[in-house]
């Protein structure tokens, strides 16, 4: 076990053997990593009193922090958001330094940079999130294009890059 993966009360970190995690990120309990999910300095992950999950190809930026959460496949979590508590659904993106609190993300959508997600949220699929706290607008009455967000942050390049940095991943 590397000197950041720490145990509690006998749970381990589980990491797949094609994610990319960084040496500087500290991972703490019940904590599960897919394939091709990438994990940046500075991250924690604390599966302390409920697991956290990080699904198949998902980022978790620098700085960020996930305690008892799931983030499912293919979601993009920026530099130094926090997760508590919180459900982040299959293609969303949860944008930099924003808060999600005991909420759920729908599936497909998109929080903005800033935001604050306050308790009991669920935000629907295909959803934009913005403001503190937060309001909610289908993506479909805004002029955002979730295809052209989703590919300039797209979870697979970040995974490139990851595979790139020959010192700073496992």
């Amino acid at each position: 076990m590397d000197s950041r993966e720490y145990a509690f009360e006998g749970a381990t970190p589980n990491i797949h053997g094609y994610a990319h995690v960084s040496r500087e990120a500290t991972l703490v309990g019940d904590v599960t990593v897919g394939p091709n999910a990438n994990v940046w300095p500075g991250v924690v992950l604390r599966g302390d009193v409920a697991p956290v999950e990080v699904g198949r190809e998902s980022a978790i930026g620098d700085g960020a922090i996930v305690h008892a959460s799931t983030v499912g496949e293919k979601v993009m979590v920026g530099h130094g958001a926090v997760l508590n508590d919180a459900a982040v659904k299959d293609g969303a993106l949860v944008g930099f330094n924003s808060t999600v609190s005991d909420a759920t993300i729908g599936e497909g959508s998109i929080v903005a940079m800033g935001t604050v997600v306050p308790p009991g949220y669920e935000v629907p699929a295909e959803s934009f999130v913005r403001g503190s706290p937060a309001t909610v607008t289908p993506l479909s009455e805004t002029t955002i294009d979730p295809n052209e967000v989703f590919e300039a942050f797209s979870s697979g390049d970040y995974a490139n890059l990851a595979a790139r940095h020959e010192d700073l991943f496992e």
